[in-house]
């Protein structure tokens, strides 16, 4: 049994439920995600190398990374429509599960299956699979939205991510020790892990199918706003800016994303053992970091939080133009790691407090959309204008750097201060939200404590 810590009592559970349900439900989500990121450890980091194998060219190599972001743009803003036609959240999201999971069997099969374009046939596939999946991600996240009381959404996301972390940073060793183990036969290898990722969506299938699914708030139809409308919005309302911000935030980071690995295997030339260590720095940081994360969210609420790792994402880029000192660098990773869980958890957060229960679906839709066009048009922006910059310490990749961490501040310096709490929660510092009882005026007031016990102990 998972063990989340609950509290006695919920104030709010759905309508439909028990607070036993709810509890049941929550601790299969927890289930599902890491079923779910077991998936995604097998596949994230070596969908490029399987495509290298069946001789991808970089043009292709571009469109493998570039079309299944903007197909799930698209399909994250269809997904409302489609949910609404089959009636029931659950159901629409098990049948998009179900159809991701199976979509991994012709992935495995294209080196068996076609003697020719074989990339062409990987690149529509995955874009297929990426659509089912994106499909199902708004919906998913309305419904938890539902299920998740207000009370806990921190501490549970924070743990579910963890978890979710360390499986899938597991999994993704477990995937490079097959390539290695399967050296001459890379094509069994690759077979193997598209059939181990096959086989965790399907157990992921099998803990959503076991909760229970909370009474949709969206029952009449009149209240319905439509996509477009809430589009119009983005400007003039407060869930609209923070949209904004976190899509923009997106696009200004990627538009440095892609040249960090070129920079530390080209230009620093670090071993591929050197570059592991890097890579996962970062990875770990943001499993040690995104519980501590989570309960102060419950405390100051989710704005707090995105507030100030708002404006330490920024200096991560900041600071690997500055040096390229390794144990520099593993610090910049694991500041990383501490910013951007602080960051991810927030945001995710706060557009199921901000949007409305009737509307969720869409704005949620909406939102992951924007974050996807985001990360598509950011690595365009970056190779349009990284042959245009001026080196910096002799480097074209730390005057990138630099170009994407003064835009990101920008963004939040320009956005932060027009998105407000819709929650209500206690007045917290910055200083007390991050150090707690070691924030200065307590460490000032123990110092002078121990000055006196010492005092009065020489005195006597």
């Amino acid at each position: 049994m998972i063990d989340i810590h609950f509290p006695r009592h919920f104030r709010d559970v759905p309508s439909n439920l028990s607070e036993e349900q709810v509890k049941k439900s929550l601790r299969n989500s927890i289930l599902d995600g890491s079923a779910y990121s077991a998936m995604v450890g097998l596949t994230q980091n070596y969908i490029t190398p399987f495509a290298l194998t069946i001789k991808a060219t970089t043009q292709q190599i571009g469109l493998l990374a570039s079309v299944p972001n903007f197909t799930m743009a698209a399909a994250q803003l269809a997904a409302p429509g489609l949910s609404e036609r089959v009636g029931s959240r659950k159901s629409f999201i098990l049948r998009m599960v179900l159809m991701h999971a199976l979509m991994w069997l012709p992935i495995l099969l294209i080196p068996y299956l076609f003697t020719t374009h074989q990339v062409w046939w990987l690149i529509g596939l995955v874009t297929l699979s990426t659509a089912f999946d994106a499909a199902a991600s708004p919906v998913w996240g309305s419904m938890m939205a539902d299920l998740v009381p207000a009370e806990i959404r921190g501490r549970f996301f924070g743990r579910r991510n963890r978890i979710g972390g360390v499986v899938s940073l597991a999994f993704t060793y477990v995937a490079g020790g097959i390539l290695q183990l399967l050296t001459g036969n890379t094509n069994l290898a690759f077979a193997v892990i598209f059939a181990g990722a096959m086989a965790s969506r399907l157990v992921s299938l099998y803990f959503l199918s076991q909760m229970y699914e909370p009474l949709s708030p969206a029952t009449e139809k009149q209240n319905n706003e439509s996509m477009l409308k809430i589009a119009g919005d983005l400007f003039s309302t407060n869930i609209g800016m923070f949209m904004l911000f976190c899509a923009l935030i997106n696009l200004t980071t990627n538009i440095a994303g892609p040249f960090f690995s070129p920079y530390m295997l080209r230009d620093l030339r670090f071993s591929y053992m050197a570059y592991a260590v890097m890579s996962s720095a970062a990875a770990l940081a943001a499993i040690g970091f995104i519980t501590w994360w989570g309960k102060r969210m419950d405390r100051a609420g989710s704005i707090k939080v995105l507030k100030i790792s708002g404006l330490l994402v920024p200096f991560v880029a900041l600071g690997w133009a500055l040096s390229s000192n390794f144990w520099w660098l593993i610090a910049m990773q694991i500041f990383s790691g501490f910013a951007w869980s602080g960051f991810q958890l927030s945001s995710s957060v706060f557009i199921f407090d901000a949007s409305p229960p009737q509307n969720r679906t869409r704005y949620i839709a909406l939102y992951n959309s924007l974050v996807y066009l985001g990360l598509s048009v950011g690595p365009l922006v970056g190779g349009i204008v990284a042959p245009y910059l001026p080196l910096f310490m002799g480097s074209y990749f730390r005057s990138i750097f630099i170009v994407s961490g003064v835009a990101r501040l920008a963004v939040a310096l320009f956005f932060l201060p027009r998105v407000k709490e819709v929650r209500r929660v206690p007045e917290v510092k910055a200083e007390e939200l991050l150090l707690g009882n070691l924030q200065p005026a307590r460490l000032k007031q123990a110092f002078s404590s121990m000055v006196e016990h010492l005092r009065r102990r020489k005195t006597h």
